[in-house]
């Protein structure tokens, strides 16, 4: 289940830290590269030596490369397709929980796009304390996954919840969790990201603040959990995903063309493009010049890409973006039921940490017999993964849910 995979390991200070020798080992016999992080504090418990001799690499502790000349927590946190981190104290939680990054192990959490499997370990009264747990569930809300602690008898003496898993258990929710990004292998899925230009002039044009975050993210994540993606992409800065095939296009009638062109291979389509909803009558072929008066703009309707997708679909799965600065779920339900979408995924433009051109969105999903389902603020590659989860659930259900 590990055979070929990169798993970096995260190792913090607790008596369980001993145990990270048979979780590398067991990783390493299994066909994983494994790369060891361990704080200042987990070095009291078991030495660096170990766990670099059982997985054949050094073991990264220092936040600063040698000489200065490397990134560490960028290298690991881009090489990982998973990150464990065994035992995870209380202390280590509560600092991701808060987004404080002041090693090399919190530092390569937050910048690593990975899935993060936490697996606590700590005295059953820190375990149970109400701050301990807040951030345990908030994590879990930021699509963070937890092994829990099994009960029994502590080092400390005393017994209950805090003692860290098996590693049988570790190993198989590491497992479970690389496997279940592939559960699109075989799937077609279209993705249309950032926004589109209507020309004015050859100088100017009419378009949005749409950065193509969202719509990139997606066709990653969707790649990443082996689907054949097609992005069909606005112009944007961003440099295409691995193993997605681009298809770049300018006016909104260029993307309707190419859409149309892949939609009868696909089996999901997820529209995240912000199309523009109007174009100039007339494209001017000479740059318009100032003049003392007003300029009115004759503007008419460009095609709504979504609605004639919602009127051709059949076996496929349709999902909408809904870019709002109010009523953001109202607006998504009825649009979710007037084009034949099997679900929306609305945000609110005007929320702090939402909208456009930043890493982070605020989103729900909203369905059209009136289910919604709310997201907290998370990176948006995260809140493609939980738009990729129901998906999921509806191809195990059957399409044609819209």
């Amino acid at each position: 289940m590990l055979a070929g995979r990169r798993i970096v390991l995260g190792v913090t200070g607790g008596i369980a830290a001993y145990k990270a020798a048979e979780l590398v080992g067991r990783m390493t016999k299994d066909g994983a590269g494994v790369r060891v992080i361990m704080t200042r504090s987990a070095q009291k418990f078991i030495s660096p030596l170990t766990l670099s001799t059982l997985s054949g690499h050094p073991v990264s502790t220092d936040l600063f490369g040698p000489g200065g000349e490397s990134v560490p927590h960028i290298d690991l946190a881009r090489e990982a397709d998973l990150l464990v981190l065994a035992p995870a104290t209380a202390n280590v939680i509560g600092k991701i929980a808060a987004g404080i990054a002041d090693d090399l192990l919190t530092t390569v959490v937050l910048a690593c796009t990975a899935p993060v499997l936490v697996c606590p370990a700590m005295n059953c009264r820190m375990f149970r304390n109400p701050i301990v747990q807040m951030n345990i569930e908030k994590l879990k809300g930021l699509g963070f996954h937890f092994v829990p602690p099994e009960s029994g008898r502590l080092a400390c003496g005393e017994e209950g919840p805090g003692r860290l898993a098996s590693v049988d258990k570790i190993l198989a929710a590491a497992g479970d969790l690389l496997n279940a990004r592939r559960d699109f292998a075989g799937c077609r899925v279209l993705v249309t990201a950032g926004p589109t230009r209507e020309p004015l002039d050859p100088v100017r044009f009419l378009s949005n603040r749409s950065s193509g975050r969202m719509g990139y993210a997606v066709a990653a994540a969707a790649a990443e959990r082996g689907a054949g993606v097609v992005l069909v992409s606005g112009p944007t800065a961003l440099a295409p995903p691995a193993g997605v095939t681009l298809v770049q296009v300018t006016t909104a009638r260029e993307m309707l063309e190419a859409v149309l062109g892949h939609f009868p291979q696909s089996d999901v389509v997820i529209k995240a493009a912000a199309v523009a909803d109007y174009r100039p009558r007339a494209e001017s072929l000479q740059k318009i010049k100032k003049s003392a008066g007003e300029l009115r703009l004759e503007l008419e309707r460009n095609p709504d890409i979504l609605a004639e997708l919602g009127r051709r679909k059949g076996r496929q799965i349709l999902v909408g973006f809904a870019a709002e600065t109010e009523a953001a779920e109202e607006n998504a339900m009825l649009k979710a039921r007037a084009k034949g979408a099997d679900f929306i995924v609305a945000n609110d433009v005007t929320a702090l940490g939402a909208g456009f051109d930043v890493t982070t969105n605020v989103v729900s999903l909203v369905y059209p017999d009136g289910r919604v389902v709310r997201l907290p603020q998370m990176d948006k590659k995260a809140v493609a993964h939980h738009i990729l989860d129901a998906v999921a659930e509806l191809r195990r259900g059957g399409a044609g849910h819209g």
